[in-house]
């Protein structure tokens, strides 16, 4: 988040995280940094360390794409060890519409964001569009979403309580925003796509006086990925990427995982890189579609070691290809 005093205490714009806590204060200084007046230039969304696993939540034309029931649930505890430290929680759904014909993809999502005194959250409902392209498939999609911002004045510790710049009870506030996408997928060996996130650009009044706001500025994301197969079919190197801005800042994500596919489970490790702020390991399995991940993020910019971020993936995947050919034949056990 960056605010007006161009102080950020937001994991999920790590651009200026250090020029607040350079110096590892054991408090975070979300006290008056947090807000100016609650007049906040924001860039709103969460950097998460699985971004491979969170496609239709960056991009809304991924909604429904692979012809799955896809649920993954996130968390993630940002710098530990910190008062107020960002923590975030994340639940996103997608699948596709096979009753109006396989082209087509929906998908919703809830955000929970909280960081000392200041809570974000956010609805969103996602539609998407597929179309067969040069040997892969073409996608569109558009998610509109519900915003809820909310301050806990009551949390700050001020000299003078009587500041008007800072509000001193709890105060909340919502806004309609917008966001669209597109992406081409060729086959299950590469993706690239592109999506624009707060179109609106919407201003977040809070409280009954509306003296206070929050505006966020649209951003804007790159996604690409790629996967290797090896000789050994039962191996494979997933390699993602993720760049997002705000046409001012920018951040970088970089995945690369080696899977192993066995005949009950399927196990997946791998490293994380964001170029001037983290490296992470990641490490998860998946057993019957159910998908369970665990990564550790170590900021490079003079945080320790020890108060890096923990982040845990829970996810759910069903076919739901009633239309594959072959799908629910048997043979009589009388004429085997």
């Amino acid at each position: 988040m960056h605010f007006s005093i161009n102080l950020c205490l937001v994991k999920h714009n790590k651009l200026t995280l250090y020029n607040v806590i350079k110096n590892r204060m054991k408090k975070l200084l979300w006290i008056g940094m947090l807000i100016v007046s609650l007049s906040v230039r924001a860039q709103f969304d969460a950097a998460f360390t699985n971004t491979w696993a969170l496609q239709s939540y960056y991009n809304p034309a991924a909604a429904g794409l692979d012809s799955k029931l896809n649920i993954v649930g996130m968390y993630s505890m940002q710098m530990v060890g910190y008062e107020g430290a960002p923590k975030t929680m994340v639940i996103n759904a997608d699948m596709p519409l096979f009753f109006i014909g396989p082209k087509h993809g929906v998908g919703a999502a809830f955000l929970n964001d909280a960081i000392g005194a200041y809570s974000n959250k956010k609805i969103q409902l996602q539609y998407a569009f597929h179309q067969k392209f040069l040997g892969g498939r073409a996608s569109i999609g558009i998610r509109p979403a519900l915003l809820m911002v909310g301050f806990n004045g009551s949390k700050l510790d001020l000299k003078d309580p009587n500041d008007p710049a800072f509000a001193t009870n709890d105060v909340k506030g919502n806004a309609f925003d917008l966001d669209i996408g597109l992406r081409y997928t060729y086959k299950n060996l590469w993706y690239a796509g592109i999506s624009a996130v707060h179109l609106l650009g919407p201003t977040v009044k809070l409280g009954d006086d509306k003296l206070h706001q929050v505006t966020i500025d649209p951003m804007f994301m790159v996604q690409g990925g790629y996967t290797l197969t090896f000789r050994h079919p039962r191996y494979k190197l997933a390699m993602d990427a993720l760049v997002r801005s705000d046409l001012q800042f920018w951040r970088g994500d970089i995945n690369a995982r080696l899977l192993y596919d066995g005949d009950k489970h399927k196990l997946y490790g791998g490293l994380m890189y964001s170029p001037t702020i983290s490296v992470g390991l990641l490490l998860g399995f998946d057993f019957h579609g159910i998908n369970i991940g665990y990564s550790y993020e170590v900021y490079t910019g003079g945080i320790g070691a020890l108060n890096g971020t923990h982040e845990i993936l829970i996810g759910y995947q069903h076919d739901l290809d009633v239309f594959k050919k072959g799908k629910n034949l048997h043979k009589s056990v009388r004429i085997l």
